[in-house]
This record gives C-alpha cells, structure tokens and sequence, in this order.
C-alpha cells in the first residue's frame, strides 16, 4: 500500500514530535481542569498514539506511553515526548532503504551496457 502523504524521515520525527509537546503540555495543563479521569484526557492519548504509530511506525516505547497515561498522577510525566526522542535516538543510525521505484528509475535511465 502507498503512503498517500510522502515525507522524510526527518519530516515525519520533526511532526511527531511537535505533535508529542502539544499532547503533552495539554496533558499538563489544561486537561487537569477537567479532572483526573476526563474522558478528553484518554481521547487524546488514543489520538495522539494513531499518529505516533502512523508517523513513526509500530515501537513498544508507545506502549508504555500510553499506559502511563492512564494512571492518575503519573501522567504530569511528558511520556509522549519521552517516547519521541527514544523513537529518534534508536532510529537515527538506521540505513536507509532505496525504494523500489527509485531503483527503477536508475534502471531505466541507466540502461546496461553490453
């Protein structure tokens, strides 16, 4: 399946992790307004999750997360942001892939010599 929105590596870091301070400063501070079990506050963390998992792809530092989330108190911890930057620091020394359409492209103008 294609990604109907192609971005970067960077690009899509760069978005999770704004996306991630602002789930968590409104965590932080407008949520408790609300209450410790406000229903907003688990809306999201749900939404917040989709994005992370859609962005950055399936990693188990969402997991607790999201989790951490659900327990009152614990979650003034900016666990969203925590789970970012882990995500980025276990990921920046990844090679990266060729796609399969750029290699392709380098067949087809690069025909081979005989």
């Amino acid at each position: 399946m294609r990604d109907p929105f192609p971005m970067s590596r960077r690009l899509r870091v760069r978005i999770a992790m704004g996306i991630a301070v602002l789930a968590d400063a409104l965590q932080l501070l407008v949520l408790p307004m609300f209450g410790a079990a406000s229903p907003a506050d688990d809306v999201l963390d749900a939404v917040v999750g989709g994005a992370m998992v859609y962005l950055l792809g399936m990693h188990w530092e969402f997991l607790p997360s999201f989790l951490g989330k659900l327990v009152p108190g614990i979650d003034l911890v900016p666990f969203w942001s925590l789970a970012v930057a882990n995500v980025y620091r276990k990921t920046r020394n990844d090679p990266i892939t060729i796609d399969a359409t750029t290699e392709r492209h380098a067949a087809s103008t690069n025909p081979p010599r005989s």
